[in-house]
């Protein structure tokens, strides 16, 4: 349903169990699929393709032309998977030639009040972002991530699986899955226990986690001591993961216990 007041472009192509309320603007290059809501005073624009059951709320900007000084107009894309709840005054723009050509946003996805995500960003699944907060360019969060309020994720960053970022923080080096941090400039204060046991992780996976983290960040020498790692902790699936994730990218900063 299509309400009178909305201006959709002819080439738009909208779902008819889609809702688009009064006064949203559509533009021509956007495809919305089954059941998702678009309530009032929303603007879409840009090479934007959102998917099912989401919820896009009044006076978001969803495709936008990047923020690069870059960007020349280019055909890039913004992809928005299922089941996202996106509040108002998000702002989320697609990608850059530069960076890729997309921002992704995954599914299941509670984006609060003035979130903005920007140019080739890749957010994964069960993410919540709270209000305020700010996704630079080319940053990476994955799967179930909790960013607090009022929190800067500068560019090119990378945040893990589980990890939990305190409110107000700001984000200058990656996070391993399942890490704890927060601060004026980032540093590591532990594991997301609170998280791992809400997702029902077994005691003594958690047991293990816990103790290959100290072996892991026990000295500042952070590659020597992923080398020396026991063999019994690099067996277990949530300790490669936090390993996999160091070793992805050793030119990139990464979240210390050190980093005050």
């Amino acid at each position: 349903m299509i309400h009178k007041t909305a201006i959709i472009d002819k080439k738009a192509k909208i779902s008819e169990s889609a809702i688009v309320g009064p006064y949203s603007v559509v533009g021509p290059n956007v495809q919305i699929d089954e059941k998702t809501i678009v309530e009032s005073h929303v603007n879409l624009s840009g090479h934007t393709k959102i998917g099912k059951n989401n919820k896009i709320y009044p006076f978001a900007s969803i495709g936008s032309n990047p923020q690069d000084l870059k960007y020349k107009g280019e055909k890039t894309e913004l992809i928005i998977g299922n089941n996202n709840v996106i509040r108002e005054y998000v702002t989320a723009n697609p990608g850059t030639a530069g960076g890729g050509s997309v921002t992704k946003i995954g599914n299941n996805n509670l984006l609060m009040i003035g979130v903005h995500i920007a140019h080739d960003c890749i957010i994964g699944n069960n993410v919540v972002i709270a209000n305020s907060a700010a996704i630079a360019g080319h940053a990476e969060i994955e799967d179930d991530v909790i960013i607090g309020g009022n929190c800067g994720v500068q560019q090119f960053s990378r945040i893990g699986k589980m990890a939990m970022i305190g409110g107000m923080t700001g984000i200058s080096r990656d996070v391993i899955p399942y890490g704890v941090s927060y601060g004026n400039r980032n540093y590591l204060n532990g594991i997301n226990l609170i998280g791992l046991r809400r997702r029902n992780v077994p005691n003594k996976d958690i047991i293990t986690l816990t103790e290959a983290y100290k072996e892991i960040f026990k000295t500042e020498q952070l590659h020597d001591n992923l080398k020396n790692l026991n063999g019994k902790f690099k067996e277990n699936n949530y300790v490669k993961e936090i390993v996999n994730f160091i070793n992805k990218d050793k030119k990139r900063p990464i979240c210390t216990p050190f980093s005050k």
